[in-house]
């Protein structure tokens, strides 16, 4: 969170398309289903769209960084052939240390080979998911074009490019410079890193001659590909209306059958069909409606989505069968009442939120699909149901898992303090804007489009065109835009701080608090100027508290965190969004930004527990998804050490919590409103236990005088070994895939004991590649590194000192 300084869904294709990793355990029947759909959507939204025949690309790339004075002019040709490496995407053009001091900024080169075979009439399409910044695409010699902008898909009509039966050869020049027209800020200046590289994936589709288009290279207003809305939609009826683009490349006129049909846990629920004949190089948007009975609708407490499968077929086709797009979605209607509060399927809906940074350690932006789908697991365990995607739009795997979970999303377009009156940067952030929601705009999950520059002072003018554009790309009542300046946007967005000193004030309309919890308490003022505060009061007053820090710190974050959030309730907010999921590294400071309710390394702080208290005790995770967990639950706020304080807190959504001292009741209190915290549904519960006492808390939670849920601390003793593990969060690691591995310092009882600062050595065999170093420390007892996965069944040990662990053998009793 900072202070103001002036100065879609693409259709996830899964027709004829193989997941490029298989997990190597079968999890539970229920959770299997899940995961297969899930990481198979994933590894499709990692590899590119998927239609008639989809070829990934993401293997066996060779790749240069072109360092210093080499930079300059740098071209592919002019790299030794001996300076290339072998890598696999996605790719990070430079490894990070977990605290970049210097973020790497520069030039980076890619080229791969590969075979393609067209039939007769057939099209092929090279697509790029996200290239980060600047990225010059050849073929063969050929210059494709440039994209400017690093996190939205471009993609190549490459038909008469590609040499039959030969090989084929791709380059890519990758630049993520400060670049004035994309924006954002310098580096320098920047609160957060735009990581270089091809960070996503690439694919090669082939299309027959009679096709349905790619929604980006069709670049068309509300069009291109598949779009899905739901002009209306209840517990009785729903209409799905799917507006589809054919084209007709081949030299004569083709009759087809344009197919839709929708399924619901895999039986058919409604097919409509609609005959067309196009003429020789003729596009057209084909629209027709589906009618559902009783529909299962979508939302964050039932995440129903159906399959639908839009398909070209008839003689007209062609031999090869036609084309064929899936696409996930989920019916549902937003609304907004008289009051501006929000309505989702005819039920009122307030939302508690985060937001979140994309980045891991070491990696930056690129993540593979199993760990996008863990960030999003842990959004939705510690209670939030909506995330404001900041500050740009972000991976096509979290966009599917976000429907899958119940997360409802804001993805908004690059910017942070920064407008250039250059007509070339208006232009293009507007078609960024556009590209954003013809990516996403199927997505159950989206909330609205943050078609807005953060914290940004931009033209009247150019608001209004932004809003427009919204409208445009996605027509009719259900596109919502938001932004952080008061006027032409549908919903107003405005950060505590902002509203702290009265920057602006609340128009006619919804509201969310788009970030809290963090600058207000960082400088103890407004804060609209960095720069102007040099006097910023200490750090244990902050909500920025490394998990290293210890206990003390981490209660003062989770103090100011359930305050603010208290205080959100005294505004007609239909929405809240605390700053920050994660903890993050920037450009702007050679630290990380410590404001994250979990670490950089994806590890709980209280202020976690406190968010998961909040949640309804009645909101409980599906079977399909049943990792996030929810229901009762209680958490005592403590490592219970002789260093801990006496007045114990406790985080809890039962109506009461007895709290046991060595088996006998210190007391039994009520989570009852209080001059603190006097709107909390769920407020934190404190407990006076006198003079220290070495042993066990435990907090039994009760509900209508039952206990429903129970929490369990204990002193820790010396460290006797290490419990090594990998935090899969029931996502099992597949080949490709990163995941953070655990060391945790444990005593006799197999008590984590809560250290800070022990050096922990990891030692893997190849199956499992340690990114950056093997070297960590301990934060609240646990050492972590971020392993990237070459065989899921190798080996991983720990040492530190004399004390020793190794990570079990994995089960194959469920293969």
């Amino acid at each position: 969170m900072k202070p103001f300084r002036t100065l879609n869904s693409a259709p996830r294709r899964l027709a004829r398309t193989t997941p490029a990793t298989t997990p190597t355990t079968a999890p539970t029947p229920a959770l299997a289903t899940a995961l297969l759909t899930t990481l198979a959507l994933a590894a499709m939204a990692l590899a590119g769209s998927a239609q008639a025949a989809t070829t990934s690309l993401n293997d066996a790339w060779q790749f240069h960084r072109a360092d210093g004075k080499q930079a300059a002019g740098a071209t592919a040709g002019k790299v030794p052939a001996g300076a290339w490496s072998t890598v696999s995407l996605p790719h990070a053009a430079h490894i990070e240390p977990r605290v970049p001091t210097a973020p790497w900024q520069g030039t980076v080169f890619y080229k791969k080979t590969f075979d393609a075979a067209l039939k007769p009439g057939e099209r092929a399409i090279l697509r790029f998911e996200a290239v980060m910044n600047v990225a010059d695409v050849w073929l063969n010699g050929k210059h494709l074009g440039q994209h400017l902008g690093g996190y939205l898909p471009f993609a190549f009509d490459v038909t008469g490019l590609l040499k039959a039966g030969g090989k084929n050869e791709v380059v890519v020049r990758a630049n993520n410079e400060d670049n004035a027209i994309t924006g954002p800020k310098p580096l320098k200046d920047l609160d957060y890193i735009q990581h270089g590289g091809m960070y996503r994936g690439v694919s090669l589709i082939t299309k027959p001659a009679v096709h349905i288009t790619d929604e980006m290279l069709a670049a068309t207003p509300a069009g291109g590909g598949v779009f899905v809305t739901f002009p209306q939609a209840d517990k009785t009826q729903a209409t799905v209306q799917v507006k589809t683009e054919v084209a007709n490349t081949s030299k004569a006129a083709r009759t087809v059958t344009v197919r839709n049909t929708l399924a619901w846990q895999g039986k058919e629920i409604a097919r409509a069909e609609q005959k067309v004949t196009l003429k020789a190089g003729e596009r057209r948007h084909v629209t027709m409606p589906l009618k559902v009975g009783q529909p299962q609708l979508w939302s964050p407490q039932a995440p129903n989505l159906h399959v639908l499968d839009t398909s070209v077929v008839g003689e007209g086709a062609g031999a090869g069968g036609g084309d064929s797009v899936q696409t996930r979605i989920g019916i549902r209607r937003l609304a907004f009442d008289s009051k501006h509060k929000l309505v989702l399927n005819g039920e009122p809906l307030q939302l508690r939120g985060v937001n979140r940074h994309q980045e891991y350690p070491h990696v930056g932006y690129a993540l593979s699909p199993q760990a996008e789908y863990r960030d999003a697991l842990l959004v939705k365990k510690y209670g939030f149901d909506y995330i404001r995607l900041s500050h740009y739009p972000q991976s096509p795997a979290f966009m599917a898992a976000a429907d899958e979970l119940g997360l409802l999303v804001i993805p908004g377009v690059p910017g942070w303090q920064y407008f250039n009156k250059d007509p070339a940067f208006s232009k293009q952030v507007i078609k960024t804007c556009e590209d954003m929601i013809r990516r996403n705009r199927n997505h159950a999950s989206v909330l609205a489009w943050e078609c807005s520059l953060n914290e940004t002072d931009m033209p009247d003018a150019f608001v209004d065109t932004l809003h427009k554009t919204v409208h445009t790309e996605y027509p009719g009542d259900q596109a919502f835009s938001v932004g952080w300046l008061p006027r032409s946007y549908d919903i107003y967005m405005q950060a505590r701080q902002h509203r702290i000193g009265d920057k602006h004030a609340l128009p006619d309309k919804p509201l969310i608090v788009s970030e809290y919890g963090d600058w207000e308490y960082y400088a103890m003022n407004a804060g609209f100027n960095q720069g102007a505060w040099s006097d910023l009061k200490p750090a244990d007053r902050s909500s920025r508290q490394l998990l290293s820090q210890g206990e003390k710190h981490l209660l003062q974050q989770a103090a100011n965190v359930a305050e603010a959030h208290d205080d959100n309730f005294t505004t007609p907010a239909f929405a809240d969004g605390y700053w920050v999921m994660f903890d993050y590294a920037r450009g702007y400071a050679p630290d990380l930004e410590a404001s994250g309710v979990m670490s950089i390394d994806r590890l709980p702080k209280f202020a976690a527990e406190f968010f998961r208290s909040q949640r309804s005790p009645e909101q409980v995770a599906p079977k399909a998804t049943p990792q996030w967990g929810g229901g009762p639950m209680v958490f005592i706020a403590s490592y219970w050490t002789p260093e801990s304080s006496p007045r114990v807190r406790v985080f809890t959504n039962a109506e009461e919590v007895e709290l046991r001292l060595n088996g006998k009741t210190v007391a039994r209190q009520k989570a009852a409103p209080s001059s603190t915290h006097p709107r909390l549904k769920h407020p934190p519960v404190e407990f006076d236990t006198g003079a220290f006492q070495a042993g066990e808390l435990v907090a039994v939670a009760y509900t209508g005088g039952k206990a429903v849920a129970e929490h369990k601390v204990r002193t820790p003793g010396d460290a006797v070994k290490l419990d090594v593990a990998l935090d899969e969060m029931g996502v099992p690691p597949a080949v490709g895939d990163l995941v953070f591995a655990r060391a945790r310092l444990v005593d006799a009882s197999g008590t984590t004991v809560p250290q800070s600062g022990q050096a922990v050595t990891f030692t893997a065999d190849p199956g499992y590649e340690v990114i950056h170093s093997p070297q960590a420390t301990t934060e609240a007892g646990i050492a972590s590194v971020l392993v990237k996965v070459r065989e899921p069944n190798g080996t991983l040990s720990a040492a530190a000192g004399k004390l020793q662990g190794a990570l079990a053998p994995r089960s194959t009793a469920a293969e």
